[in-house]
């Protein structure tokens, strides 16, 4: 079994808007790969598609996972989400939601359940109500743990889930939920949006803190700040729905001097993309 992520030709559409254009990439277990584009160019339409969101429609190419092919299934996206993540796929949110009334042990008991001991399928009446999962107790040592690696004060599990959090707590917390799962392929859409140094700091020494060599990571960023920290085996830019440009490290270097124009100019593409009112191009509610 080859343990890597394959994308090959991925086309990608939402309602009646074509988003990615054939877009081809390689994740390996072990591996961080950055990818990196202006908003708009389909950066978290292609982090959904890889998790199964709903919303998005696969028009043609391919996404293995482990010699698993993800677009085989009985939804229009092909194996739901769910699947995707007891096959070690996880997604940390741009804008991760509030659950009130929930707390953090609470709804991570909850996912890990449902990822590494999920209920016996077909599991009625009282098989289904003696199911409990992992034990209480063995749970909370492994959550405190997790929690002492990423420097996060133990009140954190008693809070509800990211009410009232600051962006940094969120970001925070979606470290905290990978640290826990421990996922074979972890995708970070924009983790370090929205967040000062200090807090970005702070998320990125979670990253690094869970990094593993059975953990292949496919980090979207706009900036390369957060690549002064987390340092990617491969940064890609993508671009009009397709990856348009690869490279090491210094690629991100290049792209902080020098913009996303001169991609563009590099790569044959129109320089100073404009919308229908000669506005720069606005921000994409599914960038």
């Amino acid at each position: 079994m080859t343990d890597e992520l394959l994308i090959a030709d991925l086309e990608v559409s939402i309602g009646d808007k074509k988003i990615l254009n054939g877009v081809n990439l390689t994740v390996r277990q072990g591996e961080v790969h950055a990818l990196m584009g202006p908003n708009g160019s389909g950066k978290t339409s292609l982090a959904y598609t890889l998790m199964g969101h709903p919303d998005y429609r696969v028009d043609a190419g391919s996404i293995t996972w482990r010699g698993k092919d993800l677009l085989a299934g009985p939804t229009p996206l092909g194996m739901s989400p769910d699947k995707r993540a007891r096959l070690g796929l996880f997604l940390a949110f741009q804008y991760p939601s509030a659950i009130p009334g929930v707390t953090v042990a609470s709804f991570l008991r909850n996912i890990y359940n449902a990822v590494h001991h999920p209920k016996p399928a077909g599991a009625e009446g009282e098989d289904a109500i003696k199911y409990t999962g992992i034990p209480l107790a063995k749970f909370r040592r492994m959550m405190e743990e997790k929690m002492a690696m990423l420097r996060m004060d133990p009140s954190f599990a008693s809070r509800y889930v990211n009410e009232g959090f600051s962006g940094g707590e969120k970001k925070r917390l979606e470290m905290l939920q990978m640290a826990v799962l421990n996922p074979e392929l972890a995708i970070l859409d924009e983790t370090d949006s929205g967040l000062d140094i200090d807090a970005l700091r702070t998320v990125a020494e979670g990253i690094n803190a869970t990094l593993s060599p059975e953990m292949g990571v496919l980090m979207i960023t706009h900036y390369q700040r957060m690549l002064n920290y987390v340092t990617p085996d491969q940064v890609h830019v993508l671009m009009d729905g397709r990856i348009v440009m690869s490279g090491g490290v210094e690629l991100s270097h290049q792209l902080e001097a020098n913009g996303y124009d001169w991609v563009r100019q590099q790569v044959g593409l129109p320089v100073g993309v404009l919308d229908e009112a000669g506005a720069p191009e606005p921000v994409a509610e599914h960038a």
